[in-house]
């Protein structure tokens, strides 16, 4: 009996233990969008933070700064060398762009919502108007011209 309670104590514990550190992560995730951080964006956030697919067709950014999402997989090589360029870019252009990064594995909706077949693949948001897809790896000068000129205009 004294086996089973214990049993069950530490499953409480780990339960208790794991839902705490699952709201840290949650208040860490706030704190880095304020840092001029790249913001790891699920469908859910996807849906409160940029557009509501699912009850409108037509677009409408609901964000208060341009966006740019960087869709990606953590095998894709490529993905991997622009990653660094997008934490640096976060940080240049903080206050004025966010940038957010989707896993194509993990939200197949997304990556068929924005017809992901190859990747890196970027969207990048303007205020108004419609976004535009940029595929592929390239260097951070270019991808800060696309900002000044398409983002920033």
């Amino acid at each position: 009996m004294k086996k089973v309670l214990t049993v069950v104590a530490l499953a409480m514990l780990s339960v208790i233990a794991y839902a705490v550190n699952d709201g840290a992560k949650v208040e860490q995730g706030k704190k880095e969008a304020a840092n001029g951080e790249v913001i790891v964006m699920n469908k859910d956030m996807f849906i409160k933070d940029v557009f509501d697919y699912q009850t409108s067709k037509e677009w409408k950014y609901k964000g208060d700064k341009p966006a740019i999402i960087d869709l990606y997989a953590d095998w894709c090589g490529p993905c991997r060398m622009t990653a660094p360029i997008m934490k640096a870019l976060a940080k240049e252009y903080a206050g004025k762009i966010v940038i957010y990064k989707v896993n194509v594995d993990k939200e197949k909706e997304l990556a068929a919502l924005f017809n992901a077949t190859s990747i890196p693949l970027f969207v990048f948001i303007p205020m108004k108007g419609e976004p535009q897809l940029f595929r592929g790896a390239a260097d951070k000068a270019t991808y800060k011209k696309a900002i000044d000129e398409f983002l920033l205009k």
